[in-house]
């Protein structure tokens, strides 16, 4: 029978600092501990999966007997954003950061995307919240036609615009321009962002669901280069294609928030004839670990866990699936920025152990291991295989 393997990024779902999370001005970050701690979310299926024995996070309340294998991993990659997050689960370290902006971005940079993109201007460049930036220049933006553009504690250039103002799709076009200018003049900037919004003024801006993100292709192989040699199929559901700039992906579903995610997800569980199944559930992080909203982030984890039985059905006796993070970004703390933490990584299927704690381990790119052993590929330079303490 066909092997098949699912795996789900909640997004965000740290689950405590790491080591050097001074480093990055995240001490005390744990995610999962400050949204239990806050808002009692009622998590009855990831409990049982290993979600609360997954050591030293913080949390008294085990499963006596859980249902899968399971685990907290550790960052080795330079960041705490999610095209890192991702890279590196499936096999590539970043070793190298990317610069950060946090004074603004250099006028030379954005004075040539100006002029290649034959806009008048841009407005704000400067590090903060997106949300923040919305109420503050929303309303200059549709006035003179100029697009918001700032950053973050990641290496982001984002840029928003209003999509009766600027379509989307002229949005779009300057981002793919200013990826091509950063990259031919070596700002070495992780992401490119669009963040187009709509609404009459500063009180009611929302940002839609046409974000549309433009990584740097400066990541090595990973897992979907090797199962595309291989001849496997890969199915991205949400901002995977994104992130992986379309590489080793076979098929996409986009998504419009983790709802849509979820219900999209489902359906491929039961219909997909692709080997991977490779999901990210956005919400958690967009919606509400930026936004500090605790409650909203309890809810959606809520959501997810009462469609986790659904989706854990319509697997097939083959399956795997994984159910893990990119980062971490704690909506108790002052900060709204990503947190440098672990990630849990739960483990579920006909032939995994239960009842299984594999540990702490050194790196994301275990994840990508394993998978790669349990098909018989090579493996990427990164990461250790633990199928042995997983599969029956």
């Amino acid at each position: 029978m066909k092997k098949r393997t699912i795996i789900i990024v909640l997004d965000s779902f740290g689950c405590g600092e790491l080591p050097d999370a001074s480093e990055y001005g995240d001490e005390g970050s744990n995610t999962l501990r400050g949204i239990y701690n806050q808002a009692k979310p009622n998590l009855p299926n990831m409990k049982k999966l290993g979600l609360y024995n997954i050591r030293g996070i913080g949390i008294n309340d085990k499963e006596e007997y859980t249902l899968g294998s399971y685990c907290k991993l550790a960052e080795k990659s330079k960041g705490k954003n999610s095209p890192v997050g991702h890279w590196e689960i499936s096999g590539y370290v970043t070793e190298n950061p990317f610069s950060t902006y946090y004074n603004g971005f250099p006028k030379e940079l954005l004075d040539e995307i100006i002029l290649k993109a034959e806009i008048p201007g841009f407005i704000c460049n400067k590090k903060g919240s997106g949300t923040d930036f919305l109420k503050q220049y929303g309303e200059e933006s549709m006035k003179t036609g100029m697009p918001i553009v700032y950053t973050s504690a990641d290496s982001v250039f984002q840029i928003a615009a209003h999509e009766d103002i600027i379509p989307i799709n002229k949005l779009y076009s300057i981002c793919e321009i200013a990826r091509s200018v950063i990259d031919e003049k070596n700002y070495n900037i992780g992401t490119v962002i669009a963040r187009p919004f709509i609404g009459d003024n500063s009180e009611n801006f929302v940002r839609t669901y046409g974000r549309k993100d433009y990584e740097s292709q400066s990541f090595g192989r990973t897992m979907l280069d090797i199962f595309s040699e291989n001849g496997k199929k890969v199915l991205a559901i949400g901002k995977i294609e994104d992130l992986f700039s379309g590489r080793g992906i076979t098929r996409s579903i986009h998504t419009n928030g983790n709802t849509d995610g979820i219900e999209k997800s489902i359906e491929a569980i039961k219909n997909s004839d692709e080997d991977l199944i490779f999901i990210n559930l956005v919400d958690f992080d967009m919606l509400y670990g930026h936004r500090n909203n605790v409650e909203g982030y309890a809810k959606a984890l809520e959501e997810f866990d009462s469609k986790l039985p659904e989706i854990m059905q319509n697997m097939k006796d083959e399956d795997i699936l994984f159910i893990t993070a990119d980062h971490g970004c704690d909506p108790t703390t002052p900060s709204t920025d990503h947190s440098r933490e672990y990630i849990p990584l739960l483990i579920y299927g006909k032939n995994i152990k239960e009842n299984n704690d594999i540990g702490i381990r050194d790196t994301y790119a275990d994840i990508s291991s394993t998978i790669l052993d349990i098909y018989g590929f090579e493996k990427t330079k990164y990461g250790k295989s633990f199928k042995e303490a997983i599969c029956r």
